[in-house]
């Protein structure tokens, strides 16, 4: 069974295929991505290999943690599920209602009709 692993400390100029190719030395890597910011379009430093088999994980996991890669030190562990997190809403709100705009405010100055 493929085994997801977490590699961290990426120099931000790694590509897909480099990271593949990096961890190919330790076995079967079923996919390899570098995780991308949506708004900068750069590396976040990170991202995840999957492995064919636990063992290859684990070989994986041996020859990389803590080892140099491009000037930066890996971190490789396995990876855990994602959390769930609250989705960030962008548009306001969440914090109560606010008084802004419209006709009325009372004390804010608004017109009393």
């Amino acid at each position: 069974m493929a085994k997801k692993l977490y590699v961290g400390g990426l120099p931000y100029s790694t590509t897909d295929a480099e990271l593949k190719d990096a961890f190919s030395q330790s076995g079967s890597v079923v996919s390899a991505v570098v995780i991308i910011d949506k708004m900068s379009g750069r590396s976040k430093g990170f991202g995840f290999v999957e492995m064919s088999s636990d063992e290859e994980a684990q070989k994986a996991i041996d020859a990389f943690n803590g080892k140099d890669f491009g000037g930066r030190t890996l971190t490789v562990n396995e990876a855990r599920p994602m959390e769930e997190r609250p989705r960030r809403d962008f548009r306001g709100g969440g914090n109560g209602g606010s008084d802004r705009g419209g006709y009325g405010g009372g004390d804010r100055g608004g017109r009393s009709w």
